[in-house]
């Protein structure tokens, strides 16, 4: 828990170096060749991003794409991402829980008890697989240690904001130790209901992880993970914009109150070192049920058709996913880094859908299966120079089957197959100008595969969609004082992508269709840490990125797509400053040694477009988050305010029809109290 230690800054300390596992070993931030950005545990609790959507959303050079449903997030990093998803696996980032792969529209995950956040930047298809064709997120959570220690935090707010959490762990025996978290969480939707004048929902979110350390000899171990997760009324948005003082939709429906997404997530990883390498297995399995009704409220449709119906509709999806990782690698701290292994991937999906208007209906299952051999080396030349190697060998072998039933009751079937080898990798060379700073430059290659259309409602619809190919080249440095109080990073970049994804719609045959379109995105970044002295720490980070899109794509829903626009959602500024303070206190009302605590993070994202079409920027926005808390020992009271500017900014936007925008907008200001106690 943040702030819950406070140390004397008078106190001789030396800072450690951030350690990730970022090429899955650990290893010192500033010697990874490409650029990573860490979000801590404590930095997660600082700030209450309850959810990694909540922590991407502060980092600059990543955006997220989200209509508030617990599966609909589209990540972009440094302007690389689907235009228009088309899948539910045709995400450009993959996300790692602990090595357990998870699709990019898993960014509802909670960061309950985790220990830290790398968001890896570039193509990430050497260590880490199919669609990390812009980059990959890895999470690390907290394992057991012998020592007994927990967490207490319950906070309460405004607009039905609650949380309650809670974390234990510690040694059963010589050689078994274990940690058992877990997390209640909910709030109102940020939309009100004109029917009922109250929010269309309220969110709920529970999630728990229990883990068990196994040390069963000297040099080997076992790490068992299980974890749950429910999230129940989060529901995609379809807001008439402008919003107005108090967004709100038209819908009577009430079924929406039992949408829900379960995910569970078991993992088995054992390590065995040998003199001078390791041996990992990672055997796990992932399971995500989604169940939820949408609607077209009144509103909207008297705006796009001049007459107030509804216009509802329910998906239903499973999926499955089996893999196994085997990989031997160098040990952590060896001059030469090396890791080589192969991956096995087995995933069954369902989604099947229902038009409740227009009485139509479709079966979908989609089957991958997915074997990989991978390998990366970087080699010292020298006190100064090292060279990166990396490479990786995909087969992919894809199946579709469908039911489409017509209003008339009419089902027609539909089969397909997709089979697909690539190569994917990096090199990279860095020169250590002096023990504290490191230069690097990279080149590498990422791939999305290819697929199925998940809005296929006949089999005109289902011809498979191409693989999106990206090229990358990267220079930057990394630099970090011995002491460990001050680091800086940065990093010029350049990606070129072909044939990524839209979305074509045919008005006359109602046929959807992927449709491709080629990017180029260039920026630069930079991110940093001072540790000032005197409980005061500054961080903060930087990102331009020029994203256009570079080729024209014909029939594409919501109009065709030209040469020169804009990618959407992408600002070509955005930033983020942290501040955190700690200031011992004279005893005041009995208490003895209190200590302030107090934490302000300002974001800034610049104006970005919409859609792939360009019809209408969504406008820039400030905003503010405020942590003011009394230390006392272990516990800690604060109060926290999240948007303290009360500016309503856009979660998305989408253009249906001349003078018809929709999207989704942000929780305005919030205040509520929180305490914490740690044992």
């Amino acid at each position: 828990m943040p702030g819950l230690a406070w140390a004397d800054e008078e106190a001789a300390v030396e800072l450690q170096s951030v350690t990730v596992t970022a090429r899955l070993s650990e290893e010192e931030a500033k010697e990874v060749p490409f650029s990573v950005s860490v979000l801590s545990g404590e930095d997660l609790e600082a700030q209450r991003l309850v959810t990694l959507e909540d922590a991407l959303r502060q980092t600059p050079g990543v955006d997220v794409n989200s209509s508030g449903g617990a599966s609909d997030a589209n990540i972009r990093i440094r302007g690389v991402g689907s235009l228009y998803q088309v899948n539910a696996e045709d995400g450009s980032v993959v996300i790692h829980m602990d090595s357990v792969p998870l699709s990019g529209r898993d960014a509802s995950l909670s960061t309950l008890d985790v220990e830290r956040v790398e968001i890896l930047k570039g193509p990430q298809g050497t260590l880490f697989g199919r669609n990390s064709e812009a980059g990959a997120i890895n999470i690390r959570s907290r394992r057991p240690t012998r020592e007994r220690e927990g967490y207490l935090r319950v906070e309460g707010g405004q607009q039905g904001q609650q949380l309650e959490e809670a974390a234990v762990g510690g040694a059963l025996s010589e050689t078994l130790m274990a940690r058992l978290a877990v997390r209640n969480s909910g709030s109102d939707n940020p939309v009100d209901n004109d029917r009922t004048g109250d929010p269309v929902t309220y969110q709920r979110d529970l999630a728990f992880r229990g883990s068990l350390l196994w040390e069963i000899a000297p040099a080997t171990s076992s790490f068992l993970s299980v974890q749950h997760q429910e999230m129940n009324g989060q529901i995609p948005q379809i807001v008439l914009m402008p919003y107005g003082d108090h967004p709100s939709v038209d819908v009577s429906r009430s079924s929406v109150d039992d949408n829900e997404k379960t995910l569970d997530i078991q993992s088995l990883e054992i390590q065995h070192d040998l003199a001078n390498s390791r041996i990992t297995s990672v055997t796990s399995y992932s399971q995500s049920d989604l169940s939820i009704d949408k609607v077209y409220g009144r509103k909207v449709m008297q705006a796009l058709y001049g007459y107030g119906i509804e216009y509802p509709a329910s998906d239903v999806s499973d999926k499955n996913t089996f893999n196994q990782d085997l990989r031997w690698s160098s040990l952590p701290e060896s001059p030469v880094f090396w890791v080589m292994g192969v991956n096995v991937t087995r995933s069954k999906r369902t989604l099947d859908s229902i038009d409740h208007l227009n009485d139509k209906a479709q079966d979908r299952r989609f089957d991958t299966h997915s074997d990989a051999v991978y390998g990366e080396v970087t080699y010292p030349l020298g006190d100064a120079f090292k060279v990166t190697g990396g490479w990786r060998h995909t087969w992919d072998r894809k199946r579709y089957g469908a039911t489409y039933r017509d209003s008339s009751g009419h089902r027609t079937s539909d089969s397909r197959r997709l089979s697909d080898n690539y190569d994917t990798g990096r090199v990279a060379v860095s020169y250590a100008l002096n023990p504290a700073t490191n230069v690097y430059g990279v080149l590498s290659r990422g791939y999305k595969s290819g697929g199925f259309n998940d809005y296929a409602t006949q089999a005109a619809d289902s011809e498979p969609y191409r693989a999106a190919i990206v090229n990358t080249a990267e220079l930057g440095f990394k630099s970090e004082s011995e002491d460990g109080r001050f680091d800086l990073s940065g990093a010029l970049f350049f990606n070129s992508v072909a044939d990524d994804h839209l979305l074509g719609y045919e008005i006359a045959t109602m046929a959807t269709q992927a449709v491709n379109a080629d990017t180029e995105s260039l920026g630069a970044e930079l991110q940093g840490t001072w540790r000032v002295g005197g409980g005061l720490s500054l961080s903060g980070g930087l990102s331009y990125i020029d994203a256009t899109i570079t080729s024209d794509a014909t029939g594409v829903q919501g109009g065709d797509v030209e040469s020169g626009n804009r990618v959407p959602d992408v600002p070509r500024w955005s930033g983020l400053l942290n501040a955190s303070y700690q200031r011992a206190l004279d005893d005041f009302w009995g208490l003895s040694a209190p200590v302030l605590n107090a934490h302000i993070d300002y974001r800034y994202n610049g104006s970005r477009p919409a859609d792939p079409q360009n019809h209408f920027d969504l406008d820039a926005y400030h905003k503010i988050d405020l942590h003011l808390g009394l230390l006392v020992g272990d516990a800690e009271v604060y109060l926290w305010a999240d948007n303290l500017l009360d500016e309503r900014y856009d979660l998305y936007g989408y253009y249906l029809a001349p003078g018809v925008d929709i999207g989704m907008p942000s929780r305005d200001r919030t205040l509520g109290l929180g305490v914490s106690y740690l044992f």
